[in-house]
């Protein structure tokens, strides 16, 4: 049973993953030229190509929507099961 919890939890974490890669790349990409993960420098030193978002900005997305992920996970964990309905106990017909 799916509740809101797991579906924030998960519209969150997906969401920054999502925007971290797919939203900035397209940005990126519908920027046009030059495509430069880094800064690029010519020879003498200065700076010809550099990219709109910085790659901490897009790694830190990324690991934020995991770190989201891992905290649901751990929160899974230490929650208990709650039986379904209709799951009663399995009953054996003794010999």
């Amino acid at each position: 049973m799916t509740t809101t919890i797991d579906k924030a939890a998960q519209a969150l974490s997906g969401g920054l993953i999502l925007l971290g890669i797919v939203g900035l790349g397209l940005v990126e990409t519908l920027a046009g030229k030059p495509f430069a993960p880094v800064p690029l420098t010519n020879d003498a030193g200065e700076v010809i190509a550099q990219p709109m978002f910085g790659p901490e900005l897009r790694t830190g997305l990324v690991l934020a929507g995991l770190l989201v992920l891992a905290l649901y996970g751990g929160y899974k964990l230490a929650t208990p099961v709650e039986p379904t309905e209709g799951a009663t106990g399995h009953e054996t017909v003794a010999d």
